[in-house]
């Protein structure tokens, strides 16, 4: 049998420690499907005194990761420290260069410099692994860049975040405001003091921008996804989309277009019977649709110490039976830059909520503003309902469904409806995605 595979590992948070836990409890299952022992030899982390629940004894402690990175008492390096600069940057290009194989979780990593990072492995000739950067336990990394090696990829759509998932999930079953179950999230962890990051689309973006670029062979560029967060949505709006069979949901999209590849995050309406509108609470959900499988959806727990760790040693056991797949499925010089997609080209149906004045005149106004041009209405509904969300002094709601039009054409109407004084509140639109 081949000489221990050495693991040295940087960052012992939930996610190291479940790290350890898990590569202790299925060691003999580990060696059997690799032919190789795999052995933590070497760990980093802020603060050496501190009890994380497992045995760290037969590893040496290194105070820098970068040295760690570097040491020649380890094979693997298996960055969990988190951040896009400073020493996680740092210690994942230290073992490049020096000819070891990284595993990541770090996404902003990987959103911000996996172009670079991907073009010195390649050099060296070692494994730069980052199946846990997005959507946790489910296998979204191997089955885009291995799996559908054979497929032509039209459109990856998902729920990437389940913090985001969680609050949509609570505010329309538990009929609870965003405020409230923003601080249910916090007071769970499933969300940060500051989740700006979350609910603002930042970290979904940072998922797709990889997922673009393993679906359609096209370099990372994360100026190039048209970011929205979930603060606007209202339980108004979850109670509207519920009575015309939709769901709200943060998504992540990426697809072809005849313009070139389109790339946004923003709150979506997708129909109940959608699979992805089943996934509920912290879960996450990928879908894929290309042309020999169709249509394909993953979910799966998103985040987690256990469901990320599953996934960091998968990548740890690739490494060891010696996989060497491409980071980003071709050599970094093949992957092109790709034509961007406006989102003002973006074609497709919305939901419109209006606060109206009730007066005459005005539903005719706003049909005008429509027709004038050439958007096709679904349906229209005067939602009365007198207590349950009040609307300012003489105005009622009035719920829009559009045909598909193209986001510039919707916002100049919206724009004209508005300038007419017809409208006591902006304007709410989400984007419908059908299937």
């Amino acid at each position: 049998m081949p000489s221990a595979l050495r693991i040295g590992l940087a960052g012992l948070g939930t996610v190291g420690a479940a790290v350890v836990r898990l590569l202790d409890r299925q060691a003999e299952a580990l060696t059997s499907r690799t032919a190789r022992e795999i052995v933590v030899t070497g760990v980093s982390a802020r603060d050496p005194a501190r009890d994380r629940g497992v045995d760290l004894s037969a590893a040496k402690w290194f105070d820098d990761p970068v040295v760690l990175a570097r040491s020649g008492d380890i094979d693997i390096f298996v960055e969990l420290i988190g951040g896009a600069e400073s020493v996680a940057l740092a210690s994942v290009e230290a073992a490049l260069f020096a000819g070891k194989s990284c595993v990541t979780a770090n996404k902003a990593l990987l959103a911000t410099h996996g172009m670079r990072l991907a073009g010195i492995a390649e050099e060296k000739g070692v494994a730069l692994s980052f199946e846990a950067s997005v959507a946790g336990g489910i296998p979204i990394i191997k089955t885009l860049r291995e799996g559908l090696a054979g497929n032509s990829i039209e459109r990856v759509y998902g729920i990437l975040n389940g913090t985001c998932n969680y609050i949509l999930s609570r505010m329309e079953t538990e009929k609870l405001s965003f405020a409230e179950c923003l601080e249910e999230a916090q007071r769970l962890g499933y969300a940060e003091a500051d989740p700006t990051f979350d609910i603002g689309g930042f970290d979904t973006a940072h998922k797709l921008a990889i997922l673009t670029s393993l679906a359609f062979g096209t370099a990372i560029n994360t100026q190039a996804i048209a970011v929205e967060g979930i603060q606007s949505i209202t339980l108004a709006d979850l109670e509207a989309a519920d009575e015309l069979g939709y769901r709200v949901k943060l998504l992540g999209v990426a697809r072809r277009t005849e313009d070139g590849i389109e790339q946004r995050v923003h709150p979506t309406m997708v129909p109940k019977t959608s699979s992805i509108a089943q996934v509920m609470g912290v879960t996450n959900a990928v879908t894929i649709d290309a042309d020999a499988v169709h249509e394909l959806t993953l979910v799966g727990p998103g985040a987690g110490g256990e469901a990320t760790a599953s996934a960091i040693v998968a990548d740890i056991a690739d490494i060891a039976r010696g996989v060497r797949s491409k980071p980003f499925g071709l050599p970094v010089g093949e992957l092109v830059k790709a034509e961007i997609a406006p989102m003002q080209l973006h074609l497709g149906g919305y939901y419109v909520r209006l606060s109206v004045f009730d007066r005459p005149g005005a539903a005719a106004a706003i049909a005008t503003r429509f027709a004038e041009r050439d958007i096709s209405l679904e349906s229209i509904v005067q939602r009365r309902r007198p207590g349950v969300h009040a609307e300012p002094q003489g105005a009622v709601p009035v719920i829009l469904i559009t045909y598909a039009t193209h986001e510039a054409t919707i916002r100049a109407a919206l724009e004209a409806v508005v300038a007419d004084g017809f409208v006591a509140l902006a304007p709410q639109f989400i984007r419908i995605e059908r299937e």
